[in-house]
């Protein structure tokens, strides 16, 4: 049970997956939570005075900016920026706070492109990130490092976690920016209203990605959050502290493809355009501290994306009305 947590970026897809687990299973005494018009989080001194004034007992950072390989690639300035300044004012808020205990939500794109797959947190820092998102990892590499640091000289208990490429409600549907599941989700959902006879493809579709649902991380991020320091200390290492969290299985992109053309009905050709970045060739995160800590995921691809296209559908029909 926590006593008071924020949960910063409650409105996106991860923060809200969160927000609901705990208020569903009444896991915390007192949620805060603020929107960006009353807390701008790339602003220190109101993060810090909000911190300070409502004194959590824990913090969750799933607020960051976020986006496809596109957005990484048009947007990479805003990327780092962003990313590094929110984890910065968060982290060091809530030591100024008194906030003993931060979970600090990363990525998988930390890891190198040539990273022995599956990827154990080892591997982080043995290469350089894939150049595609380099800008996203690197701010949240600092991130980790900071909660690392922090641990170390003042002796608080923040935590991070690597989850692999999330998909579910929540997430944003735009056809340029977004990842890869919400962005298939909505073409083929238009290709198949429309009839379509065929659909490209961003790549050669031959990369392979490991996906998780939001509800599964989110009940992720709440199982380690709840650890006590000795049990996650004995799987940990001070300076390699952070945990993997994912479904343990990867899928080529048109395996996703042809999964998500069977759920919407699509009935045309699959086009793949390799004239686009692939990105990372595979990212299959080594789950096996999280295992040991007790954790593993419990939806698997096929069911996620059928919820994932219910809810696209629902918000579709919301908005028409």
């Amino acid at each position: 049970m926590f006593n008071k947590i924020f949960i910063s970026g409650h409105n996106g897809m991860l923060g809200s997956a969160i927000h609901k687990k705990i208020s569903e299973n009444k896991l915390a005494h007192e949620i805060l939570v603020a929107t960006r018009k009353e807390v701008d989080l790339t602003d220190q001194k109101q993060t810090f005075d909000f911190l300070a004034d409502t004194k959590p007992s824990h913090v969750v950072i799933a607020a960051a900016k976020v986006g496809g390989i596109h957005a990484s690639i048009t947007y990479p300035a805003d990327f780092i920026y962003d990313n590094v300044i929110i984890a910065s004012n968060l982290l060091k808020g809530s030591l100024e706070a008194g906030v003993k205990n931060v979970l600090f939500i990363g990525s998988s794109c930390i890891y190198p492109r040539d990273a022995i797959q599956p990827m154990a947190e080892s591997a982080l820092l043995s290469n350089y990130p894939e150049p595609t998102n380099e800008p996203y990892a690197l701010a949240k590499i600092v991130g980790i490092k900071m909660c690392e640091s922090f641990n170390r000289q003042y002796g608080v208990d923040y935590r991070s976690v690597q989850p692999s490429n999330l998909y579910g409600p929540g997430d944003r549907y735009h056809l340029e920016d977004s990842h890869v599941i919400p962005a298939l989700i909505r073409r083929f959902h238009e290709a198949t209203i429309k009839k379509s006879k065929s659909l490209k493809v961003w790549g050669s579709g031959n990369v392979k990605r490991e996906f998780l649902y939001s509800e599964d991380i989110a009940e992720g991020c709440l199982h380690i959050m709840s650890l006590s320091k000795e049990a996650v200390n004995s799987v940990v290492d001070p300076r390699c502290s952070h945990i993997n969290l994912g479904a343990g299985v990867d899928y080529s992109i048109r395996e996703v493809a042809e999964l998500i053309a069977s759920i919407t009905g699509f009935q045309g050709v699959i086009e793949f355009d390799t004239s686009k970045a692939d990105g990372h060739p595979r990212k299959l995160l080594d789950v096996s501290r999280a295992k040991i800590l007790g954790w593993q995921s419990r939806i698997d691809l096929k069911q996620g994306l059928e919820l994932a296209y219910q809810y696209y559908v629902n918000q579709e029909l919301k908005q028409s009305l």
